[in-house]
């Protein structure tokens, strides 16, 4: 247990945790084992639904989360028409009633009007204040405000122009999600006006992670600067490590994909396409040694140096922030 006090803010109250952390959703990389350390640490941890190839993997991830969690835990739903299997995750959710939901893309009301009559509180995903808006109106129970240095898909403004536009359109708490990675940028995106940071980055080099070990030493070795944005993944800009296989290949789709992506007739196959081709060589890049190295980060880990257990990397988050509070003077 960290030496540094309860943070009290409004995530905190909300999710009954001690330090206003969740260690963030993350595509292949989140884990029961990743959730369950999280929370002995005093903070939230949140898993994809999409992390799991059936429901009856997903059920039994329920299942053990429940049984030996600490503290809550999320599940992160997206919320579009591409999710062919959102009624399915959100039954499962509701039958187990998980602490929260964290949602992505798409309108998440329907997913908001369940949860609530099911006690559960709905967290969403925004990058902009026109969608934080639109958000606001159907009264989840807060925002995960994404700015431009979060990994995977990134907002384009920083966090503090973001966590400003959202509060001039909405009165809900939110949540900072990108660009820490120490406990002093912690302080400043609480003192920007968030309640809570949504923090993953720096989670993929830990031990109970369960990517290749090349993909956790690639977080130690490369840093910000080798952070680069590809819509060769999704379709859409993703973030990732720019090694010598990604220099090779480029970041940008190849003149036919981007046109397809663009024509409406071919434009929705031509995003599944897409998104199963990346996620395919995302895949297989996270867990096996391999040249054809696409890993998804964001520039945090500029502050990673070594495999660490969970609640470590917690523990030093939370003795630098007393140090940038004048709490720890060594």
């Amino acid at each position: 247990m960290s030496t540094i006090p309860e943070i009290k803010t409004t995530l905190t109250k909300l999710l009954g945790i001690r330090y206003p952390i969740i260690l963030a959703p993350m595509f292949l990389v989140s884990n029961v084992h990743m959730i369950i350390e999280a929370t002995k640490a005093g903070i939230t941890g949140a898993i994809p639904a999409l992390n799991y190839r059936t429901d009856r993997e997903f059920r039994k991830a329920l299942e053990e989360l429940k049984e030996k969690s600490n503290g809550p835990f999320g599940i992160n739903l997206i919320a579009n028409k591409s999710n062919i299997k959102l009624k399915e995750q959100l039954r499962s959710c509701l039958d187990y009633k998980v602490d929260y939901l964290i949602t992505s893309l798409g309108n998440p009301s329907q997913i908001i009007q369940k949860c609530h009559k099911n006690g559960i509180l709905v967290f969403c995903d925004v990058v902009d204040e026109v969608y934080g808006k639109k958000v606001s109106d159907l009264k989840p129970d807060g925002l995960i405000a994404v700015n431009n240095e979060a990994g995977g898909h990134a907002g384009k403004l920083s966090s503090k122009e973001l966590i400003n536009r959202l509060q001039s359109v909405s009165d809900l708490p939110i949540i900072s999600a990108g660009g820490v990675g120490n406990g002093k940028q912690l302080l400043e995106k609480l003192d920007e006006g968030a309640c809570g940071i949504s923090m993953g980055s720096p989670f993929i080099a830990t031990e109970e992670s369960p990517v290749s070990q090349d993909y956790k030493e690639a977080c130690i070795h490369y840093s910000a600067k080798d952070i680069v944005m590809t819509t060769k993944l999704s379709g859409s800009p993703c973030t990732i490590i720019n090694t010598p296989y990604v220099q090779k290949t480029g970041t940008r789709q190849s003149m036919i994909e981007a046109f397809l992506n663009k024509h409406r007739r071919f434009k929705k196959l031509a995003k599944m396409l897409t998104f199963y081709k990346g996620m395919k060589s995302l895949k297989k890049a996270a867990f096996s040694s391999t040249y054809q190295s696409v890993w998804c980060a964001g520039p945090s880990i500029e502050y990673v140096k070594e495999i660490l257990p969970v609640k470590k990397v917690v523990e030093n988050l939370l003795r630098e922030y007393g140090k940038a509070i004048g709490l720890i003077v060594n």
